[in-house]
């Protein structure tokens, strides 16, 4: 059994890396695109490009563009697409339940530790803040104090108005009324009386 003979591979399509990334970054993003990653020659003399890929979830696998010549032209892109590499698909290595375990209490303790040191740096903090503002809430109460007159009232203000005042200026009191009539009542009964005398 006799193999075929190896055809030689275009320079150009091997080189032909601003052309493939310039047909990936038709259909993805550029920051999805990695470092090339070498290539494979095809049976029908194309050359497919390999990208590494930094898409999330796809570890292994490649960004592959196919480029050939065709009719003795430029190179030319017939084909772009994300395969797996080798050992892409596989299952990682089975780790015992205890195992992991271990290693998830192990990291959940190193979490700890490390939340509390950032809570005692962070209440040092908080709490110099707290002295530095009170400081200046101190100073701006002295400052509003020495600025701003304050409002002097004594036991008969109500609501910032003096009741004495207004008993001085009120004049139309109606118990006053009353003790003027019961005084002209007195007076009225006074004269009747020493008119009776005098009748006599």
């Amino acid at each position: 059994m006799t193999s075929k003979p190896e055809q030689p591979v275009d320079e150009r399509l091997i080189g032909a890396h601003d052309l493939a990334l310039a047909a990936l970054h038709e259909i993805t993003p550029a920051s999805t695109v990695g470092p090339a990653a070498g290539y494979t020659a095809e049976d029908d003399g194309a050359v497919s490009l390999r990208f590494h890929t930094r898409l999330a979830g796809y570890p292994g696998w490649f960004w592959t563009v196919s480029v050939a010549v065709v009719d003795d032209s430029e190179p030319t892109v017939l084909e772009v697409e994300l395969l797996p590499g080798d050992g892409a698909l596989l299952a990682p290595d089975w780790v015992p339940w205890a195992t992991r375990l271990a290693e998830y209490q192990a990291a959940q303790a190193a979490a700890a530790v490390d939340d509390d040191s950032d809570d005692d740096d962070d209440d040092d903090d908080e709490d110099a803040d707290d002295d530095d503002s009170d400081d200046e809430d101190s100073d701006d109460e002295d400052d509003s104090d020495d600025e701003e007159p304050k409002a002097r009232f004594h036991a008969g203000d109500l609501d910032g108005v003096d009741i004495d005042e207004l008993d001085a200026t009120h004049t139309d009191d109606p118990a006053d009324d009353d003790e003027a009539e019961d005084d002209e009542s007195d007076d009225d009964e006074s004269d009747d009386d020493d008119e009776r005398e005098r009748s006599y």
